[in-house]
């Protein structure tokens, strides 16, 4: 019998039910009336007159341990229950900060308003395109040194196929669908091969604007590039045109702003000249509205483009642009802004 005893102690030592449906079981089989200690209690009386004071003692203790053990195992089996009942398990396991938009993004998208107030909409095209919207359609001459491989990124096997250049292609292919008046803006990514440097990337960002229609004038570049200007910059910004080279546009212009660092006075920044440029601009050749079946002797319009990178270093003066693509979050968490 006390071997009986001891034997079912060790085994109440050992009781872990992983729920209350264990734990009841664990009841039954152990302290019900037809449980083991039970069954114990019922053979008491065929122990012998002289073990009868030590046998009882050892079944009393048992069933107090029992009885102890199954009721501490129950009040924690509740504590834990009542403890998952709290759990909001739709929150974060720990807080988390909020995040910001990435200085590419805020730049972007803040160009993107602008020309959206005076009536351009977003159009996008795909990044791997062909020969004739990337050159071809843009006036490109066969031999022209974009056309390279050390510029431009060609797909294995198909030499018709690339990574886009610049985002002109997107205005191509809007000008072959679509009838003037056009009013467009085209941000998006862009690849060149070139070697990576803090002031050079083999991938970048670029956003163009496009406006085709009857009497588009070059007065009416100016007025937006004056407009662009000031509102990205501040309305103290002055812009000055210098005569340049594109082959889808002609003539051909590059804008410069006042240095919004010095004012104007001249810097390291601005190399003391007081000016910085921002984008490419100019009337969109005859042959580009032919190319893409727009008459050029009814239709004119005006073409302007710049890089998101180039804007975001003016204006938050980030002096290596690979910060823009290594995903640092102390970087990334200096910028915040509503768009």
């Amino acid at each position: 019998m006390l071997d009986k005893i001891q034997k079912i102690l060790d085994e109440v030592a050992a009781w872990q039910p992983k729920d209350s449906k264990e734990l009841e079981e664990i009841r039954i089989k152990y302290l019900s009336k037809k449980g083991s200690i039970s069954a114990l209690f019922n053979d008491f009386r065929e122990v012998s007159n002289d073990q009868k004071k030590v046998v009882g003692m050892k079944l009393n203790q048992l069933k107090d341990t029992a009885q102890d053990r199954l009721n501490e195992l129950k009040a924690a089996l509740d504590t834990r229950q009542t403890a998952q009942e709290d759990l909001d398990f739709s929150r974060s396991a720990y807080p988390l900060p909020l995040g910001t938009r990435h200085p590419l993004s805020i730049v972007r998208n803040e160009i993107v308003r602008i020309f959206q107030n005076i009536g351009f909409t977003i159009a996008e095209g795909p990044e791997i395109e062909d020969d004739w919207h990337v050159f071809s359609s843009l006036n490109f001459a066969p031999e022209h040194p974009a056309r390279d491989m050390q510029d431009t990124f060609f797909i294995e096997q198909h030499p018709d196929i690339i990574l886009r250049t610049h985002t002109s292609s997107v205005q191509s292919r809007v000008m072959e669908k679509t009838q003037p008046p056009i009013r467009i803006i085209c941000p998006g990514r862009v690849y060149r091969n070139e070697a990576i440097s803090y002031r050079a990337h083999c991938f970048f960002h670029q956003v163009e604007a496009l406006y085709v229609d009857k009497g588009v004038s070059y007065a009416d570049l100016l007025q937006t590039l004056e407009y662009f200007s000031k509102e990205m910059f501040g309305s103290q910004t002055k812009i000055r045109l210098r005569p340049s080279y594109f082959p889808f546009t002609e003539p051909s212009a590059e804008l410069d702003i006042t240095c919004n660092i010095c004012g104007g006075k001249g810097c390291a920044f601005c190399k003391n000249t007081g000016w910085v440029e921002i984008l490419g601009c100019g009337m969109v050749d005859p042959n580009v509205l032919e190319n893409c079946g727009i008459d050029s002797k009814v239709y004119s319009g005006f073409a302007l483009g710049m890089g998101v990178e180039r804007i975001t270093n003016l204006k938050y003066q980030v002096k290596d642009l690979r910060m823009f693509s290594e995903n640092d979050v102390r970087f990334l968490g200096e910028f915040q802004s509503a768009y």
